[in-house]
C-alpha cells in the first residue's frame, strides 16, 4: 500500500495541473477595464474662437462681511475679430479662470461694429468722453499706427491699422479709457463714396448751351 501510494504522488507531480488561484502576472491577458476606456478615448480638437481676446487688468476685490474678509476678482476684458467687431466687457468671481469667462461673456454682449475703410483707418476724426477719460482719434491713411495704453488694445482688436490716437485727459484707468475708445467707435459713420456718371460729368472748358 505505501509503494502505491508513493507511485502515484510521483505521477502526480510530473503532470501540470492548472492553478487558478495564483494571481495574473505581466504576462496574462489583459481585462477590459478603465485603461480600455482612456484608449477609446478620441481627442476632440479645440474648436479656435473667432474673437481675440486680452486682459487689460486684474484686481483684486475685498469685502468685509459679519464673518470675516471675502475675497474676489474683477477682470477686464477686450475682444474683437480684427475685421470691425470690438467689445469691453467686464467680470467678477470668486476664482480667477470663472471672472476671465464672466469678462468674455459681457463683452461679446457688448459688441459694436467699427466702419472701417478700404485701407483700414476711420472715416473721420472722432473725440469721445468716458467718466474721465477722453480720447481722441484721428486717421492716417498709409501712415501707421500711433497709440499707446488700453486705446491701443480696443483699436487693434478692431483692425485698425492706420490711425493716431491721443488721451486728452490724464485718467490712468484702463476701463475708462478703453470704453472712452469704444464710445469714440461708435460715434464713426461710414463714409459716403462718391459715384459720377460719365454722361453728366462736366468737361473742363465747355460751356453749357441752353437752347
Amino acid at each position: 500500500m505505501n509503494e502505491h501510494t508513493t507511485k502515484n504522488t510521483g505521477e502526480n507531480k510530473g503532470t501540470d495541473t492548472p492553478n487558478t488561484s495564483a494571481p495574473q502576472g505581466a504576462g496574462a491577458p489583459h481585462t477590459r477595464g478603465s485603461g480600455d476606456r482612456r484608449a477609446r478615448r478620441v481627442r476632440r480638437p479645440r474648436v479656435r474662437s473667432e474673437f481675440d481676446n486680452k486682459i487689460l487688468g486684474i484686481r483684486r476685490v475685498t469685502r468685509v462681511v459679519a464673518g470675516g474678509r471675502r475675497f474676489s476678482f474683477s477682470v477686464t476684458m477686450v475682444i474683437g475679430n480684427g475685421a470691425g467687431q470690438v467689445g469691453v466687457g467686464i467680470g467678477k468671481a470668486s476664482d480667477t479662470a470663472l471672472a476671465i469667462e464672466k469678462a468674455t461673456r459681457d463683452a461679446k454682449k457688448h459688441l459694436i461694429t467699427v466702419p472701417l475703410t478700404d485701407d483700414l483707418s476711420i472715416p473721420h476724426e472722432v473725440r469721445a468722453k468716458y467718466d474721465a477719460a477722453q480720447v481722441l482719434l484721428i486717421p492716417t491713411p498709409g501712415k501707421g499706427f500711433k497709440a499707446g495704453s488700453a486705446v491701443r488694445t480696443v483699436l487693434e482688436l478692431a483692425g485698425v491699422k492706420h490711425v493716431t490716437a491721443k488721451i486728452l485727459s490724464r485718467s490712468k484707468n484702463h476701463l475708462n479709457n478703453a470704453r472712452a475708445t469704444v464710445v469714440a467707435l461708435k460715434k464713426l459713420k461710414p463714409a459716403l463714396k462718391r459715384t459720377t456718371d460719365d454722361s453728366t460729368k462736366k468737361k473742363p472748358g465747355t460751356k453749357n448751351v441752353s437752347k
